[in-house]
């Protein structure tokens, strides 16, 4: 299977860029499978059900958050009915939604799972024992084709440790939330495509996607602000692709960054 990951939605010009340039991804890299964050896709905090849409209409398969889960409100309720709409696994019990979902992807069957970190992060569960819940029940190679784990963590060494943990029983762990596409692609030794943050997709004409006015004042003056806003400029989308065996595990990744500053694919 060929699997297309795209990082954190930042925004208005992230969901525009992702409306507009991932069907003509899908249809050119010949994707079987894509998994979109939209963590930060509705004004920069959250998701609502019209963005959502949005992105399913344009082609994400399935659609993950993070600490911003449930900072639009809707999403409390709306996420009961949408199942590929998928909140960390390992937020509390009473949480609504889900944090594992399998897919059915033209008779091939992928898992997708999304987890928080607890390194410098908002208080959590256990996410190494939640997603290894979530594996162990539906093991890749025989109810799973291909296993996506999108970790959302802060620390390069806690999501270098879910990529040691799940190596050579899942098929990608790729890390979102702090919105820089790191260099570290790799298939790990037990098989496992890896890659510490897929990046945003968003302007990177700006700081993690924001104006840079409001965050350079905090920094200056130690005034917060009491919302940043999201920067306007044009998006570069971030991602990774993979290409799976028959075994599930990664065979190639290669990362996607598209338009923008950042960009080195072809033109809209």
């Amino acid at each position: 299977m060929r699997i297309l990951f795209l990082g954190d939605v930042m925004g208005k010009s992230g969901r525009e860029a992702v409306t507009r340039r991932l069907p003509g991804i899908i249809d050119r890299e010949k994707i079987d499978f894509t998994i979109v964050n939209g963590e930060n896709a509705s004004h920069g905090r959250g998701l609502t059900e019209a963005h959502f849409r949005d992105l399913r209409d344009a082609g994400a398969n399935a659609v993950t958050l993070g600490d911003h889960a449930f900072d639009q409100r809707e999403a409390l309720t709306y996420i009961e009915r949408e199942p590929a709409l998928l909140r960390p696994i390992n937020m509390a019990p009473e949480s609504p939604g889900r944090g594992a979902m399998l897919f059915d992807a033209g008779g091939r069957q992928v898992l997708v799972v999304n987890a928080i970190g607890r390194v410098f992060m908002q208080p959590a569960d256990d996410p190494f024992r939640a997603v290894e819940a979530a594996v162990a029940a539906t093991p890749l190679g025989e109810l799973a084709d291909a296993i996506v784990v999108d970790f959302h963590t802060e620390a390069t060494s806690e999501i270098g440790g879910m990529g040691v943990y799940l190596d050579g029983r899942v098929s990608l762990v790729v890390g979102t939330h702090t919105h820089i596409p790191t260099a570290d692609a790799r298939i790990l030794k037990g098989g496992t495509g890896f890659l510490s943050d897929a990046g945003m997709c968003g302007d990177y004409d700006s700081i993690i996607g924001v104006d840079p006015e409001e965050p350079l004042t905090r920094f200056l003056t130690g005034i917060p602000s009491e919302r940043f806003t999201p920067a306007g400029g044009e998006a570069t989308l971030s991602g990774v692709i993979i290409e799976t065996g028959t075994d599930g595990l990664c065979r190639s990744i290669t990362p996607l960054r598209e338009g923008g500053v950042l960009g080195t694919g072809p033109a809209a």
